[in-house]
């Protein structure tokens, strides 16, 4: 969670330099973090505060509940980035379908790490039965991650996939971009 929060104040730093409005939205099984909306560098402290209050909760995300508090809190248009991961079907299947009304009024960045682990495993060279099942469920894994981001991207979610040293300098990248196609205020 560290990474994330960290990439994603940087980018609210910059979006800040640029002139826009940010908040930070946290949840877990519930909503943990709203923030009031920030306009000036001066007070990206406050969003520096709120975000240390974040914290790894070990239980899967409502993206419906926080998705739908996020939703009536937001009047217009707007950017929303949301850092998430998905661990199995079912919950990457609430998670699209919940995206999937965000886009319909909102531009949504979708931000996740890349799967090291799921990547060594797949990649593995086998020396047992043992290592063989554990690289076809790896890349059954790897696979179903790869159909869940492109149905976000078929939905119209631009999706930034990366290691975690590159999440940031990816999204500045994609936010600018964003910015001069003049598809955000």
């Amino acid at each position: 969670i560290d990474r994330a929060v960290s990439a994603a104040l940087m980018a609210s730093y910059v979006a800040l330099k640029g002139g826009d409005r940010v908040s930070l939205f946290g949840f877990a099984d519930q909503p943990q973090l709203m923030t009031p909306f920030v306009t000036d560098t001066r007070q990206f402290h406050r969003l520096q505060s709120a975000a240390a209050e974040l914290d790894y909760v070990p239980r899967e995300p409502n993206f419906t509940l926080a998705l739908a508090t996020l939703t009536a809190r937001l009047k217009r248009r707007s950017l929303i980035v949301l850092f998430s991961d998905f661990a199995d079907p079912t919950s990457a299947e609430l998670m699209v379908e919940n995206v999937e009304r965000l886009v319909r009024h909102h531009l949504v960045i979708f931000v996740t790490m890349v799967d090291t682990e799921l990547e060594e495993l797949t990649a593995a060279e086998p020396d047992s039965m043992g290592d063989i099942a554990v690289a076809v469920g790896a890349d059954s894994l790897a696979r179903q991650r790869q159909l869940v981001l492109t149905r976000l991207r078929h939905l119209g979610v631009n999706v930034i996939e990366a290691p975690h040293q590159n999440i940031g300098y990816r999204l500045i990248d994609l936010y600018l971009e964003t910015k001069r196609a003049e598809a955000i205020g």
